[in-house]
This record gives structure tokens, sequence and C-alpha cells, in this order.
């Protein structure tokens, strides 16, 4: 087993996630809306992957969509994140996770604003905020 597959690997996550954070980041679980820890969070910095770390968004391309759930406009990598068709619930959707470790952390919309005009729609219990320094 690689390092990435073990990163993978659900089991290796259950002691670490709260049961709900398990629930969105293992098992594709969405957190209900406007209840998540960062949907109106405006304080400057990096969001991360909740599982693995890795540095997934910045707070620079957060926006209020009035969904409930944290929204970006981009990542701050395209390879960190990837992506998947979802069919589940009778929708046809696109689903984001970190290229890391796997974790859902949402979906992809076409309704964001400039410039890119897509709305990353991601659960809180999928991602941590880390401060700006002084923050």
């Amino acid at each position: 087993m690689t390092k990435n597959d073990d990163l993978r690997d659900d089991e290796r996550w259950r002691g670490a996630l709260t049961a709900e954070q398990f629930h969105v980041c293992r098992e594709k679980g969405t957190e209900r809306a406007f209840t998540g820890e960062y949907w109106q969070t405006t304080t400057p910095g990096e969001y991360l992957c909740r599982c693995c770390g890795e540095a997934l968004f910045a707070s620079a391309t957060k926006f209020d969509a009035g969904c409930g759930w944290p929204s970006f406009y981009e990542p701050l990598q395209a390879e960190k994140i990837d992506e998947e068709r979802d069919t589940s619930y009778g929708m046809i959707r696109t689903e984001v996770m970190c290229s890391n470790c796997g974790c859902h952390l949402g979906h992809v919309f076409p309704d964001g604003p400039a410039p890119t005009g897509l709305r990353y729609c991601i659960n809180s219990a999928s991602i941590k905020l880390k401060p700006e320094a002084g923050e």
C-alpha cells in the first residue's frame, strides 16, 4: 500500500474525525445548509482539507452564494481538486474531492461569479480554516 493509498483508506479516518465529519468526508454526505462552521466566515486565510491538511481554497475566492455552504469561485490549484460525475438523488452534478486523500468536499456548479463563473459549494465539515498570520 502506498502512502496515498493509505490516505484514501476510510478506516484510517474513522477515529480522527467526528461522526458528522466522517459521514461528509468519507461517506459523501452533506451537512445541512446554514449550519456549517464556515458558511458565514470572512476571516482571511486558507481552507485546508479536513483529512490530510492539503491547502485547497483561499478566503480571497470565497463569496456569499446564499446557499448556506461556503462557496469559492476557484481552488488554489486545479490539480488539488478531483472531479467526478455524481448522479445521486436523481440529479446530475459534479462532485469535488481532495486529490491527495479523496475527501469528499462538495460539488461545483456553473453559476458562480466572475472570473470563473464557477461555484465550489463546499461542506464546512470537509475543510478547516488556517487563518492568516495575525488573525
